[in-house]
């Protein structure tokens, strides 16, 4: 259980950026927003110590955390072009997730229903998100389709016979918060600011860590 040795710290780091967050205190948030993630990168990294895991499911779950680690880096920043390159990033940590997810369980006919729910929400949310987009419109429409098609390929697993039900559980629910923590962040930029926004660093890191913990949880 060596993988679970990080948490206590990714609990206390997360807590000490959303509070620097909230301070508006950049010198901490360089240092605990990188951290943190870095922490959960950690927990990921332990599991291929299991005896048995799956070594191609772990690199792919570890190639989604560097590349939100990058993210992270670069939404520290708040010009207009780092926000893009993080928006990079994510889109591009997303299309690691997805595949992943889907090398390994492949496709179900219960997709179809997620993929449906998830697909009518988006179509709200852009609606909502249109007017206040200006140039940034195709690059939000294509962030909502990836997280979409990862939030519904990790969901999947429920499905399929590949993963055991608590890595079903834990990427489905890790995924999920995920999506909602950029959720809010696309709803404070881009429609109506959020007072209390910097809580979906929460749903975010803890996401993260679901995902993160998934590789060692097999039969």
């Amino acid at each position: 259980m060596t993988h679970l040795a990080p948490i206590p710290l990714i609990a206390l780091a997360v807590f000490l950026l959303i509070r620097a967050e909230f301070r508006s205190d950049r010198r901490q948030i360089y240092v605990f927003k990188p951290l943190s993630t870095l922490l959960v990168i950690g927990v990921a990294a332990l599991s291929l110590s299991t005896p048995g895991v799956r070594v191609g499911y772990t690199a792919g779950v570890l190639a989604g955390l560097i590349l939100s680690l990058g993210g992270d880096v670069a939404l520290i920043f708040p010009s207009a072009k780092a926000f893009q390159a993080g928006l990079v990033l994510f889109l591009l940590a997303h299309v690691a997730y997805a595949a992943t997810f889907t090398l390994f369980n492949g496709f179900y006919p219960g997709d179809l229903i997620s993929g449906g729910v998830l697909l009518g929400v988006a179509v709200v949310v852009y609606r909502y998100l249109e007017p206040s987009l200006g140039k940034m419109k195709g690059p939000v429409i294509a962030y909502m389709a990836i997280i979409c098609l990862m939030v519904n390929r990790a969901m999947s697993t429920v499905f399929g016979t590949t993963f055991t039900r608590t890595q079903a559980i834990l990427m489905s629910a890790g995924a999920f918060l995920f999506w909602i923590s950029d959720l809010i962040l696309a709803v404070n930029r881009f429609g109506r600011p959020l007072k209390y926004h910097r809580i979906s660093l929460a749903f975010y890191y803890g996401g993260q860590l679901l995902i993160a913990l998934s590789p060692a949880f097999f039969e």
